[in-house]
């Protein structure tokens, strides 16, 4: 049937590769590890695609090995559904164990029971136990209660020998009324905070993995004498599996407060250590620093004293395990125990990339003492003792989302506590009011005139951090005695890279689950010219990891993004210039690394994308208020520029994450706030500083004025992506495409009408109010096509195969005549579309289009437009392709610079490069103004 679909579409080409997918792919499907076989397997969660039609949603059942067919613990569910009812995603769990495995295979297996069957291997399973007041998740490692209310979210982590070795976890929050100038801090109201918890809830399928979810707000501790409105709400993921002391935990807070009145002095989670069971000496404090380095420290050294207690006692304490009983001690010391220091508190202060401190005092009061400190700290420390045990937090990207901090306190009595601190109390209160006083633009025809010199679009009211939000990923161990430093170096480790278990890139690409857009390099061409292409992605991807070292593009909110342009004078990247400073995801580079990792697998640059998946979802994006659903156009601070639009909270750059992940369910979230943009449009007009004064437009929900490309594009990826899921809205998401499949072609000039009216409720379109007889209305902009609509609209069309043939011939239109001549545009258009730029991104428009229709002309016009386009934002063979190095007294410290890059210009060199080379093959035999390239 859909075969037939296609044919009528005149897709024969795709119908063909589609016929070709579905039978190239097997039941059986191996994983690897993202980054070599782990030393630790404390469960993971990954996705599989798979073919249409190849396996259904209401009888398969999915089973796991290693080497020779020995079984593995999993649990599987579907994230994604073919329009068919046949699984397209699957998420899958295993279990924690002793051994991580080079590779494993997942089968699926058609039954005729319904529904999907979750299955574990023989082992130990995940139990649930869940009152009216608290879950209780017991992994056969640990045991974690969380309550349901209150302000503790987790109440107590045991071992499975039964020892408590975690109580009490909470949430710390210190906030200040102002910031001090010029040490004056008169007037100022400090604050603190704890948790408000709201509810708890665990995931129904809790066989090898559970998650517990808990969602609050922090409210003005209860001993405090301030008042503070309850703020900061957060949501914590704790995710347990069968078999494993870790807990891996997703922190999300939402900034919902004033950035004139609210600074943020600390953000943390603290957890209680119980320690009464052993004796000073026994007890230890081990903190990661640089390199997989380990502080040794206890509450009572017994190393380096005038007298020796003896070997046996020094290594004991040094290397975590009990000492030898004290009668086996050198005489003089036991009697002596009370003379020697004990150390109550100790802290490490990473205020910066390069950076970090730690002190210990032997109580409050007294003075801190350093320790030497070094670079960049792993991020993990841990508290507890020989024979009672303890506990490990490790925060991932420690030093990258600086300031942070640790505080190990009361390791001298009874019970101890351990805090991680998000935000460091130690660093100036976070500052989130906007960089300038407005310089005076208080007209739309001020804003105007500014934007043409600093390139930000400046709005007051609009420059607000309220609603963006913050995610952190730390993981909790739980231990029955004080671990190895090896083993706490490779919890380091496994904190910062968690493993990735992932498909084979080949696999991925013939299930079709992720666009027709992409293939592995070599697949379509293994030319000289297409080799060249190949280096020039390869020396972007690793330019900009080298940038975000060399530039230290990190911090609390920074981490995740790369700058938009260079200022070649300074030898900089315009940091502090208007919209050329932070990208937030301008013109796609997110699409280009996700695409990059898609076809090569590389460990690298899925770090590189997922970093960005973490930032431009959260930092970029709103969550509460008016703009819900929307992000902020590039500028000097992530939230500062008035334009917002969903171009930039667009699921598609986090697409991939999501179903590679098993379903991240915090990107889930985002999917769902992007479909809130339909009731931002009506508070948020894109267009309201430029439009004609004859338009009278007053936007209501049934009648949106929106782009095609850089509005409708975006919510139209949430949609499907909620279609796919079976989400919560996915008939009506569904319903809304296929009527805007319907009707967006009975716009006259389809899209090249470019802006038109939007249904919210129907996803119907209609003439825009410039054009109300429908006569024809030509508006092309060089953006409308740079934020994603290609590959969404790819893959709905491979998604729904009944997707009217007017509405992909209106696609194809499009994509045709952006590149053709002025003379083509006016003889099919009445008129021609002006002076278009961005011609080598728009050359994968042509590919698409000569793909399609199976056109070779098209295809050699196609890479005409990649290889010779001279305006500002493209690549061509002449530029130099390498870094110069600037040094000495010209640049603050040594750098590699690209002065002919910006990350335009990279971006869509990325996207065209890899879609150009899938679509239509490479650019053999073309000879072009540039350069010649091919044989």
């Amino acid at each position: 049937m859909w075969k037939a679909a296609l044919a009528l579409l005149g897709l024969g080409q795709l119908s063909s590769l589609a016929t070709a997918q579905v039978q190239s792919s097997g039941n059986a499907v191996k994983v690897k590890w993202l980054e070599g076989t782990p030393m630790l397997n404390s469960g993971t969660t990954f996705g599989l695609p798979w073919a249409r039609g190849q396996h259904p949603s209401n009888g398969t059942t999915f089973t796991a090995s290693y080497g020779t067919g020995d079984q593995v613990q999993l649990q599987s569910w579907i994230t994604a559904y073919w329009p068919d009812g046949s699984i397209k995603w699957s998420g899958h769990a295993i279990s924690g164990a002793e051994t991580a495995h080079d590779e494993y295979t997942v089968t699926a297996s058609n039954a005729s029971s319904a529904g999907i069957r979750r299955r574990a291997a023989n082992g130990t399973s995940i139990q649930v136990t869940e009152t009216s007041d608290s879950v209780i998740v017991d992994t056969g490692k640990i045991s974690a209660s969380f309550p349901k209310s209150g302000s503790v979210l987790v109440s107590s982590i045991k071992t499975s020998t039964g020892k408590t070795v975690g109580r009490n976890g909470r949430l710390i929050l210190r906030s200040q009324s102002g910031v001090s100038e010029d040490g004056d801090a008169s007037g100022i109201s400090y604050f603190k905070f704890g948790s408000k918890i709201y509810n708890a809830t665990v995931s129904a399928e809790s066989l090898v993995r559970a998650l517990v979810t808990v969602q609050g707000i922090h409210q003005v501790d209860g001993n405090s004498t301030a008042t503070h409105n309850d703020w900061l709400p957060f949501t914590l993921r704790f995710y347990l599996y069968a078999n494993s002391y870790a807990i891996r935990t997703v922190h999300t807070i939402v900034y919902d407060g004033d950035a004139k009145s609210d600074f943020i002095s600390g953000l943390g989670i603290r957890f209680d250590v119980p320690l009464a069971g052993d004796e000073l000496y026994d007890r230890h404090v081990r903190i990661a620093g640089a390199d997989g380095g380990i502080l040794h420290e206890a509450a009572q050294g017994l190393t380096g004293l005038r007298r020796d207690p003896g070997k046996a006692v020094r290594t004991a304490q040094y290397n975590g395990t009990k000492t030898p009983n004290k009668s086996t001690w050198t005489t003089g010391v036991a009697d002596h125990l009370q003379w020697v220091p004990a150390w109550n508190d100790f802290r490490l202060t990473q205020l910066s990339p390069d950076g970090f401190n730690i002190m210990k005092r032997t109580k409050a009061g007294q003075s801190w003492l350093k320790i030497p400190g070094g670079t960049r700290a792993g991020g993990l420390a841990y508290l507890g003792g020989a024979t009672t045990g303890g506990l490990a937090v490790g925060l991932r990207d420690f030093w990258k989302k600086y300031p942070t901090s640790w505080d190990v306190s009361n390791a001298a009595t009874e019970e101890g506590s351990i805090t991680l601190w998000l935000y460091s109390p130690s660093a100036e209160p976070m500052d989130l009011r906007p960089y300038h006083d407005g310089l005076g633009e208080d007209t739309y025809e001020k804003q105007l005139t500014a934007l043409d010199i600093t390139y930000e679009d400046y709005e007051g009211g609009y420059n607000t951090p309220y609603g963006i939000a913050r995610t952190n990923e730390l993981f909790i161990y739980a231990f029955d005695s004080t671990p190895s430093a090896d083993h706490l170096s490779a919890l380091t480790n496994h904190t910062n890279e968690p493993p990735v278990l992932v498909a084979e890139p080949e696999y991925i690409h013939n299930t079709n689950a992720l666009g027709s857009y992409w293939n592995l390099p070599g697949a379509t061409s293994n030319s000289s010219s297409a080799a060249t292409i190949e280096s020039h992605m390869d020396f972007l991807v690793k330019f900009y990891q080298d940038q975000v070292e060399q530039r230290r593009w990190y911090g609390f909110w920074d981490h995740g993004d790369i700058m938009h342009s260079y200022d070649t004078d300074r030898h900089t990247w315009k940091y502090d210039i208007g919209g050329y400073a932070w990208d937030n995801s301008e013109l796609s580079p997110d699409l280009f690394f996700w695409n990059y990792f898609l076809r090569s697998g590389r460990a690298d640059v899925y770090r590189l994308a997922e970093a960005q998946v973490r930032h431009g979802g959260e930092v970029d994006s709103y969550h509460l208020g008016n703009f819900t659903g929307l992000g902020t156009r590039h500028g000097v601070q992530h939230w500062g520029d008035s334009a917002k639009q969903v171009r930039i909270s667009t699921p598609v750059y986090r697409k991939t994450f999501y179903y590679l992940s098993g379903g991240d369910e915090r990107t889930g979230d985002l999917v769902h706030e992007v479909l809130q943009s339909e009731k931002a449009w009506v508070l948020v007009d894109a267009r309201r500083k430029v439009r004609d004064p004859s338009v009278v437009y007053k936007p209501d929900p049934s009648a949106l004025y929106l782009d095609f490309g850089t509005d409708w594009a975006g919510v139209a990826a949430a949609y499907l992506l909620e279609w796919e899921r079976r989400g919560p809205r996915w008939e009506e998401a569904r319903d809304k495409l296929i009527e805007t499949a319907k009707t967006f072609p009975q716009l006259k000039f389809g899209f090249v009408t470019g802006e038109a009216l939007y249904n919210s409720y129907t996803g119907a379109w209609a003439p825009p109010p410039t054009d109300p007889n429908n006569n024809g209305t030509v508006s092309v902009s060089h953006l409308s096509a740079v934020f994603g609509v290609l590959e969404t609209l790819d893959q709905l069309f491979a998604h729904y195969l009944e997707t009217p043939k007017p509405f992909i011939d209106a696609w194809l239109d499009y994509c045709y005549y952006y590149g053709a001549s002025k003379a083509e545009q006016k003889a099919r258009y009445g008129k021609d579309f002006g002076s278009l730029s961005l011609r080598q991104g728009h050359s994968r428009l042509t590919a698409y289009v000569a793909r399609m229709r199976n056109n070779a002309t098209l295809a050699k016009r196609a890479w005409n437009e990649f290889l010779n386009d001279d305006s500002p934002d493209e690549l061509n063979p002449n530029d130099p392709w390498k870094t110069e190095r600037i040094d000495g007294s010209g640049v603050l410290v040594p750098v590699d610079e690209a002065s002919w890059i910006t990350t335009n210009a990279a971006a869509l060199y990325g996207l065209g490069g890899i879609e150009n080379l899938a679509l239509v093959g490479g650019p053999e035999g073309m000879r072009g103004g540039n350069g010649t390239v091919g044989e």
